[in-house]
């Protein structure tokens, strides 16, 4: 059984059918890609998966529970987190702040002072400006902070919307690298990224989302090597 099942998912916003069907699934421990350009609905996806849109059809199962209509803020304590697009850090609050408000669901005092050690382990920077006020960090600095902040829930399933996005080459290598290792340590990850390949360069599997459609799907290695693939997303 998957660990996360989509079936027939539509959305609509207004009369407009932005996801129009779509199905899929994603096994634990498994980094899955969903990449397109902009505008496909990959974005809108994720936020149908997440609670955070409501869907006009088609069901989510997460870890075999029917999680279709279950509100966002529920999702953190099943094992899902959301790392969003544009990062969306507590500006005013300070790092350490934030990091805390990612492990709201969570009460072992013991469990999270280990979680939060386990962070700054991953993001040594974080441990270094845990008292800086968080919108004054890098837009690299706030996008590890988000993904760290989501990782304080201790996912089972870490979904990452356009984690490089507007981030300098340092700094999207430094992400990419991070999302591997989260990976490694046994989180899955679904992964919305611009960058095809990139996301196709860490990924176990893709999907292609062109106007609301899954239009191609596969090993990721296969689609990095697929001429369309190459013609459409990257580059070549």
């Amino acid at each position: 059984m998957a660990m996360l099942e989509v079936k027939d998912l539509e959305v609509h916003y207004g009369v407009i059918r932005a996801i129009k069907g779509i199905s899929f699934e994603v096994n634990e421990g498994e980094v899955i890609s969903l990449i397109g350009a902009n505008g496909a609905g990959k974005t809108t996806t994720l936020h149908a998966v997440s609670g955070l849109l409501s869907k006009s059809a088609g069901s989510v199962t997460f870890m075999g529970k029917d999680i279709t209509n279950l509100a966002a803020h529920k999702m953190v304590s099943l094992g899902m987190a959301h790392v969003p697009e544009g990062r969306r850090v507590f500006s005013e609050l300070t790092v350490l702040e934030n990091l805390k408000l990612g492990a709201y669901t969570r009460s072992d005092k013991k469990e999270l002072e280990d979680t939060l050690n386990m962070v700054y382990k991953r993001f040594p920077r974080l441990m270094e400006r845990r008292n800086q006020i968080a919108g004054t960090l890098s837009g690299g600095e706030q996008q590890m902070l988000a993904m760290g902040r989501a990782l304080m829930s201790h996912p089972k399933l870490i979904l990452m919307d356009e984690p490089s996005m507007g981030l300098s080459p340092i700094f999207v290598e430094e992400i990419f690298s991070i999302i591997r290792d989260i990976s490694a340590e046994g989180t899955t990850v679904l992964l919305v990224e611009q960058n095809a390949k990139k996301a196709l360069s860490i990924a176990d599997r893709a999907y292609v989302l062109e106007t609301g459609n899954i239009t191609l799907s596969g090993d990721a290695s296969s689609l990095l090597n697929d001429e369309s693939v190459k013609k459409a997303y990257l580059g070549e």
